[in-house]
This record gives structure tokens, C-alpha cells and sequence, in this order.
């Protein structure tokens, strides 16, 4: 007796060869384009801190002031597109209680813009578009996605070169688990300054063209380990002046012992860390997987029902008429 495929037994076959091909496709080809770098990133975190200050109008430092780290970022979604980069601008203002709210970043103590071009895949810096200043290194504002175990380079946009971020274990943040860095930078000349010679113990000359030194009490960054997203930061700045060739710090720019991400910034960033994880984690694991056991299965049944078939109506009834001579 002959027998033929039902259109189910192919429906079943052919959904479950399609979840099998869907299956590697996901996790080979979108998952690696789910890993990019956005190029509409709108994003702000606000850091705060106790410390102290040159403070212009009393023409002296000033302690134990309350001192805001805002970061703005935004995407140049033009330029990224024309480029295949993702393309940032980062505007971040350093203020006092003088200068906050902070209406215009003009008023602000300190106030810096700079573009930031990476590849998206990789996080590394691309130098074109206009990018200012020139960054080297593997993270900045975020680190590469997959982040291991191991130091990174990390652009201290302050210093104007890169330190070397040392891996110290897990820590959570806000309950969420990431991956821990901390650097700690050494005084440093970092630049000169036009100033008037009694700021640097000079009363005798109206002009110095007096050194900048930088340095970092202690920076921690807790990042995401499947997205780079940094969910918390924290630093502890000092910025002097010097007279030419002294040792010794004649004025202080700024002294904050620890100035951290604020609770709401924490929340915001592990929010969207869990979020886009869960996404990577969708793409690149959950559904491959649940695809290609989906598929098998499905195939398995396929062929099955498609092996056995169904009987021919026509060859059945053939096979039923009675033998005549």
C-alpha cells in the first residue's frame, strides 16, 4: 500500500528545519550586531562629593564644600551613521553650591566638552570626525562588551593619557553584581597656568606662568560584565598649582577625598545594564538555544509523520477490488 506526506507532517518538518537554521543565525549574526555601541545614546550621570576649591571671588581655597560632577552624553546620530562609528558628545561641568542649578555650563567651576569616537563592536578609540582630544586606550565611558577578568587601559580624560584600571574581583551594586576596577594616579605635571605670582608664593612677580599637577586619591569603577555599562564610579581629584620647578603644592584647584555616582545615578545605570544584558543574553543564548531544541524536536516528529505518511486513497481502493478472470 502506497503512502504520501500529509501537509502537516510537512508543516512540522519544514517549521522545524527553519528553528534549526534560526537557531546558529541568532547567535552567530544578530547577537554580534546587538553588541554595538548605540549611536542615539542620550545618557546623564550626576556624581557628588565633599571637598574643597579655589574659590575666585575670595581669591583663596575654601573647604568642606559640597562639589557636582555632571556628565551629559549624546550621540551625533548624523555623523555616526556617516562614519559607522558611534560618535559622542560629552559635556561635563564641575560645580559648586554657587553654581547649581546649573542654568548655563558657563557659570559652572569647571566646565569641559569632548567629542568620543569608537569602533562599535570593539569600544577601541577611532581617531576621525572631529574627535577632540585624542583618546587612546580601551575604555573611557564604558568598557568593551564582555568585559574579562583582567586590567584594562582607562582614558583619565584629566590627566591626558591613560592608567591601568587593576581588576579587584565582583561587586554588586544596587543588588546587581559587576566586575571591579581601581586605579590610583600619582602627582603628575599635567599642564601650565597663567597666574598671579602671590597664588604661587611669588608676590614679587604680577605673572607666573605656574604648573598644573593632577592627581588621583583613588578611582573604583563597577562595570557590567556582558555590557560594559559602568554602573558606579567613583574618584577622588586633586588638582594644584606649583611654581616652576618647586616641589611643593603652593595653591589648591581642587581636593575631593571621594566624590561617587549618587543613588538615583546607580539605580538608572543598573536598570539599564540588567536590561540591556537581558537583551544579549535573549539573542545570543535563550532563543538559539530554545530554537534549535525546538527545531530538532519538531524535525524528529517531521520526518516521522512524513515517513510513515498516510494512505493513498487511490492505490487502498485498488488494492481492494476483487480478482476477476
Amino acid at each position: 500500500m502506497r503512502r504520501t506526506a500529509s501537509p502537516f507532517s510537512l508543516i512540522i518538518l519544514g517549521l522545524g528545519v527553519f528553528l534549526l537554521v534560526l537557531a546558529p543565525l541568532l547567535a552567530w549574526y544578530v547577537e554580534p550586531r546587538a553588541k554595538q555601541n548605540p549611536i542615539d545614546i542620550d545618557s546623564k550621570t550626576v556624581l557628588t562629593g565633599t571637598g574643597s576649591y579655589f574659590d575666585t571671588d575670595e581669591v583663596e581655597t575654601v573647604h568642606n564644600k559640597k562639589i557636582t560632577i555632571t556628565r551629559q552624553v549624546r550621540g551625533d546620530v548624523a555623523d555616526s551613521e556617516k562614519s559607522g562609528r558611534a560618535v559622542w558628545d560629552v559635556s561635563t561641568t564641575l560645580d559648586t553650591e554657587k553654581s547649581l542649578p546649573a542654568a548655563d555650563p558657563h557659570d559652572a567651576l569647571l566646565w569641559t566638552v569632548e567629542r568620543w569616537v569608537t569602533n562599535r563592536k570593539t569600544n577601541a578609540p577611532v581617531h576621525c570626525c572631529k574627535e577632540e582630544p585624542y583618546i587612546e586606550g580601551e575604555a573611557y565611558l564604558k568598557f568593551p562588551f564582555g568585559v574579562q577578568e583582567r586590567d584594562y587601559r582607562w582614558w583619565d580624560s584629566t590627566l591626558g593619557s591613560t592608567i591601568t584600571m587593576e581588576y579587584r574581583g565582583k561587586k554588586k551594586i544596587q543588588g546587581y553584581e559587576g566586575v571591579r576596577f581601581t586605579a590610583k594616579v600619582a602627582p603628575t605635571k599635567n599642564g601650565t597656568r597663567m597666574v598671579p605670582g602671590t597664588i604661587v608664593d611669588q608676590p614679587e612677580r604680577s605673572q607666573v606662568l605656574a604648573e598644573e599637577w593632577y592627581a588621583n586619591h583613588g578611582l573604583e569603577l563597577v562595570v557590567d560584565q556582558a555590557t560594559g555599562r559602568i554602573m558606579y564610579a567613583a574618584t577622588g581629584i586633586r588638582q594644584t598649582l606649583r611654581a616652576p620647578g618647586s616641589d611643593e603644592d603652593a595653591a589648591v584647584l581642587l581636593d575631593v577625598k571621594r566624590i561617587a555616582f549618587t543613588t538615583d545615578t546607580q539605580k538608572e545605570q543598573v536598570k539599564l545594564a540588567k536590561a540591556d544584558s537581558r537583551r544579549l543574553s535573549l539573542v545570543g543564548q535563550t532563543l538559539p538555544i530554545g530554537a534549535g531544541l525546538a527545531g530538532g524536536l519538531l524535525a524528529i516528529v517531521g520526518v516521522i509523520l512524513v515517513v510513515r505518511g498516510r494512505p493513498n486513497p487511490e492505490t487502498s481502493e485498488s488494492s481492494q477490488q476483487p480478482l476477476t478472470m
